[in-house]
């Protein structure tokens, strides 16, 4: 399965120079890296993003992350992907720009 980060264009720069991070302030503050499901992706956007421009979307399988992605309860009681542990460069499988466009970001094809 699938599961989405978004990254200030300035985080993905450090992952990409240092190949990990702890993730985003809000990741290090909450003790985990947040990720979204394909049909969470869009609304953590809009929620947490709105009007950002220079964002950049990583995609990465769930399962190659091993026992430290963990599936626990959010918003409104959706399960949501937490990585408990170091997000490492190696780990993505593909990344895109996500630009603001209008009233929403512009996902890739097939999100």
């Amino acid at each position: 399965m699938r599961i989405y980060k978004i990254l200030r264009a300035g985080e993905w720069a450090d992952l990409q120079t240092s190949g990990e991070t702890d993730g985003a302030p809000v990741d290090i503050a909450d003790g985990f890296v947040h990720f979204s499901t394909a049909d969470q992706v869009r609304e953590t956007a809009l929620r947490h993003f709105r009007g950002e421009t220079d964002l950049v979307l990583l995609a990465l399988d769930a399962d190659a992350l091993g026992p430290d992605l963990k599936w626990e309860p959010s918003r409104g009681g959706q399960m949501f992907p937490h990585l408990y542990g170091k997000l490492r460069l190696a780990d993505v499988i593909w990344h895109a720009p996500l630009p603001f466009e209008g009233e929403t970001h512009a996902f890739p094809g097939g999100l």
